[in-house]
């Protein structure tokens, strides 16, 4: 993994998705050996897209864009990843939406989730750090009570960011100590809680129903609540990814979605295909391992850095 803690956020980024663009670069190398795009050279960059996770759906954008214009000259690899750069760009703005905390009465109520090792537990302690930069008040709840590691993890990111945590001891009840977490934010006029759950996708029918119990603990305080279902995914997965929103969404109705560990060995392509095929709010990206290192996403910024433009 690369130690980018020292690096601007903007180098990140270009970091983070190094592996998608220098992979685009590979597959679109000595494609440009014709004065002109026929048909055969258009095939090819469409397999080049696609061959870099960005999905069916985006490389036949891009694809069309590059025959639906007269390109007189010819293009070449650079051309190839401006025009990529902009048509993702088009895909990744509609989703680029960042976690508003609008809920009233408070607390917004904000349940986390994702598979074991997607990043979950950490994810929480930065979204966590991103809101009260925003001077939102946080609390966080240890629902994860099928892991102890889980447990005491988010205790020492609660400590270490400075804000209050409802937990209990492992295999307790994750409702109970979301209704808990819900009265005590209430009482103090927390702005968001954030919801740690087991990230047992293996199993969906436990998700399913420890989600559901959840959700009817919660429609007793507040019937709006959970406001948000957060889904983690770890962009070193590639099109795992997009069986999990898959799966989640439909079992645990997603609203949003987080992408972590953008690292360099990242195939970030990933998150084009997700944005095209579910157009999810994708709430903030993932590069590093420092507390700064989750932040909001800018399509531009992140479009330019998977084409390599």
């Amino acid at each position: 993994m690369t130690d980018n803690r020292d690096l601007a956020w903007h180098e990140k980024i270009g970091l983070g998705f190094r592996r998608t663009s220098e992979k685009l670069g590979d597959n679109l190398s000595g494609l440009f050996t014709k004065a002109t795009l026929d048909a055969e050279t258009l095939d090819g960059v469409e397999e080049a897209l696609i061959a870099s996770d960005l999905g069916p759906a985006a490389a036949a954008r891009v694809r069309d864009r590059l025959e639906g214009e007269r390109f007189d000259r010819g293009i070449d690899e650079a051309g190839v990843r401006e025009v990529t750069a902009q048509e993702i760009a088009k895909i990744l703005m509609p989703v680029a939406k960042p976690l508003e905390i609008e809920a009233f009465p408070r607390p917004q109520v904000i349940l986390v989730i994702g598979v074991n090792g997607s990043g979950k537990t950490t994810t929480i302690a930065k979204l966590a750090h991103l809101l009260m930069e925003q001077d939102y008040s946080v609390m966080l709840v240890a629902g994860d009570t099928f892991r102890a590691a889980a447990i005491g993890q988010l205790k020492v990111w609660a400590e270490r960011i400075g804000v209050p945590i409802i937990s209990g001891k492992e295999g307790g009840d994750a409702a109970s100590l979301v209704w808990e977490g819900v009265k005590r934010g209430t009482a103090e006029g927390t702005d968001a809680l954030i919801v740690d759950t087991a990230g047992r996708l293996q199993n969906k029918a436990g998700l399913m129903d420890e989600l559901a119990k959840i959700r009817r603990v919660l429609g007793r305080l507040n019937p709006a609540a959970p406001h948000d279902v957060v889904l983690v995914l770890d962009a070193t997965t590639g099109q795992n990814a997009i069986s999990q929103i898959d799966v989640f969404g439909k079992e645990a109705g997603v609203t949003g979605l987080v992408m972590t560990k953008l690292d360099g060995t990242a195939r970030g392509g990933v998150l084009v295909a997700a944005a095209e095929k579910f157009g999810l709010p994708i709430h903030a990206i993932g590069v590093g391992e420092t507390l700064d290192d989750l932040r909001p996403f800018d399509p531009q910024e992140v479009a330019r850095a998977i084409a390599g433009a």
